[in-house]
């Protein structure tokens, strides 16, 4: 059985609030505090990926916006090219692993310049088949895509697209469930086993990337196969934000690494009917008088 070691990913996403100090702190805590293997941030070109109608639209959640505007919002928490270098090469410094999610071809294009390890598609845009294609051949990294609102007829398409350019074995799949945040009936940790049995020999990992609350499921996530597992992130679940509500603090990352690697450890055979660490206790125990 091979058993893969956990990789556990801290999806800072905006939840910087468009601070690079804050950005930074949240990278040096997911690093020092939690023992986490990467951190993701995000990048939108906001005129490219939303209507004019849409750009211009208040916010949803007035409460939750930085800016009079949807577009004037989303501009604030932007950070561009040169601010995605910096924070890369913060990473690089302090051992982590670098990475964000990209949600139109331009922005592809800006992070795959960087050279991440991997690059990211959200489940909102992996039917963008112009910037997945442009991936496939011109990013030589892995590619991670979440399939929350996905069909499975599309999550077979996308293995195919990448297995037409000879990029399966590049390619992570995610089981997700899209909810902020999902209620524990919705997360369906049971398709983690089909992507397994479709795919786990085409890709090169399956991964599990949740939006519910606590860490339990995540544990059991792993357990099912699926080896890198992604959570978002903050400081303060009570900042102003749509996404601080559905992330971990980062004592509940910390646990969350710490029990995935206990998981990792216990998960094997006996190689003897007899541990040494059970031969003294059956010594003991085991030749008492009735």
């Amino acid at each position: 059985m091979d058993i893969k070691k956990p990789y556990v990913i801290a999806e800072i996403g905006c939840n910087h609030k468009g601070n690079m100090a804050t950005a930074k702190e949240l990278i040096k805590v997911a690093k020092i505090f939690c023992n986490v293997d990467a951190v993701k941030f995000q990048k939108r070109n906001n005129i490219e990926l939303l209507t004019e109608e849409q750009y211009n639209a208040p916010h949803p959640n007035p409460v939750n916006s930085y800016g009079d505007t949807y577009g004037a919002h989303r501009e604030f928490l932007e950070f561009d090219v040169e601010q995605h270098q910096e924070l890369k090469t913060f990473c690089e410094d302090i051992g982590v692993t670098y990475s964000t999610s990209v949600w139109d071809v331009t922005s592809a294009k800006e992070i795959a310049s960087l050279k991440p390890e991997f690059i990211k598609i959200p489940s909102a845009c992996n039917n963008n088949v112009a910037m997945l294609e442009w991936l496939c051949e011109n990013y030589k990294g892995e590619i991670h895509i979440s399939t929350g609102m996905t069909t499975k007829d599309e999550i077979e398409g996308l293995v195919g697209l990448f297995s037409k350019f000879n990029r399966a074995k590049d390619l992570v799949l995610y089981n997700c469930t899209s909810g902020y945040p999902v209620p524990f009936k919705d997360v369906c940790l049971l398709d983690i086993n089909i992507l397994k049995e479709k795919y786990g020999d085409k890709v090169k990992h399956i991964g599990f990337s949740g939006h519910h609350l606590g860490i339990a499921v995540d544990v059991a996530a792993y357990t099912l196969g699926a080896n890198i597992i992604e959570r978002h992130y903050t400081l303060d679940r009570t900042w102003k934000g749509t996404d601080h509500a559905a992330s971990l603090e980062p004592m509940g990352l910390r646990k969350l690494s710490r029990d995935l690697l206990a998981v990792y450890d216990a998960l094997s055979y006996k190689p003897t009917d007899i541990l040494p660490i059970e031969q003294v206790q059956r010594d003991k125990l085991k030749n008492q008088k009735g």
